[in-house]
């Protein structure tokens, strides 16, 4: 119980923090949609305008839920960007790592948001970093205060992740890297679960870096073209989920090469986990 309320006071406290992050907000041009309308209401009283715009900062600087709402924070943030760059820096980095570290869905439209602002390389890898980063937060976070739930909460696929780990524990990295090609896993699944599968922090935190290039590439380009992008069938579409599962396929090959060396020659899939094949053989 210790445990989830040290959780509860920390979700609460990054809470807190982005919250009066993301309403203190410098001063900085209007928004570009109210543009026209703000300069035909020229005659209006200053005290008014300064209401209006602050109604629709606060309508929009907020995690975008769709198509629409992602252009206009966008837009926002890029003339922000103008005037106040480290700050839409530190909003936006501190966004991501909230959303990674607390599992919390919809980093893909982050990672197109990057694009939007920082270009299509820039933004891939400030994305790939803050990815990397956000889910080591996570797994850390797992691993001091969610172990036991997680395993009381998901035992059935628990138990199937931890027969594939073992499985595959002679090419483990190689694994881990197809779960985070393969189009359909849920990353923050694994991010949550790797401390109860022992997977080494080190191997994690480079699996997820190298693994999840190609989707942040995909996500980070369609945001540097966002004005272009009429709807989200236009990102994940079939030929792009075709593309990361043939990703996740190449990196099984050098998982099943180790494997077939280490039968080969090693002569190891004679043994069982004790060694008692050997022992019988000896004697």
């Amino acid at each position: 119980m210790r445990s989830m309320w040290g959780l509860i006071v920390l979700v609460s406290a990054a809470t807190v923090y982005l919250y009066l992050l993301s309403t203190n907000l410098p001063l900085g041009p209007r928004h570009s949609r109210r543009g026209d309308e703000l300069e035909k209401s020229a005659e209006n009283s200053q005290s008014d305008l300064r209401s209006e715009e602050e109604e629709v900062e606060y309508r929009t600087l907020k995690f975008p839920s769709d198509l629409e709402e992602l252009r206009e924070l966008a837009e926002l943030l890029q003339f922000y960007k103008t005037e106040h760059t480290g700050y839409v820096l530190l909003l936006y980095c501190s966004a991501y790592l909230y959303k990674q570290s607390f599992a919390i869905p919809g980093s893909s439209f982050l990672n197109m948001l990057a694009g939007a602002l920082f270009g299509p390389w820039q933004g891939l890898l400030l994305a790939c970093l803050l990815t990397t980063v956000g889910s080591t937060f996570c797994y850390l976070l797992s691993r001091t205060f969610g172990k036991r739930h997680i395993d009381r909460l998901f035992p059935d696929k628990v138990a199937l992740l931890q027969r594939k780990v073992e499985e595959n524990r002679s090419s483990l990295f190689f694994f881990l890297l197809f779960l985070r090609f393969f189009p359909m896993t849920p990353n923050w699944f694994l991010n949550i679960t790797s401390p109860i599968l022992n997977i080494p922090i080190a191997m994690f935190f480079f699996s997820v870096f190298i693994g999840l290039i190609p989707y942040n590439f995909i996500c980070v380009r369609t945001g540097s073209i966002l004005s272009e992008i009429s709807s989200l069938d236009d990102i994940f579409s079939w030929g792009t989920l075709l593309q990361l599962l043939a990703i996740a396929c190449v990196a099984l090959l050098p998982g099943a090469l180790i494997k077939h060396y280490s039968r080969v020659h090693l002569k190891l899939d004679g043994m069982d986990h004790n060694g008692h094949h050997l022992d019988k053989k000896l004697r």
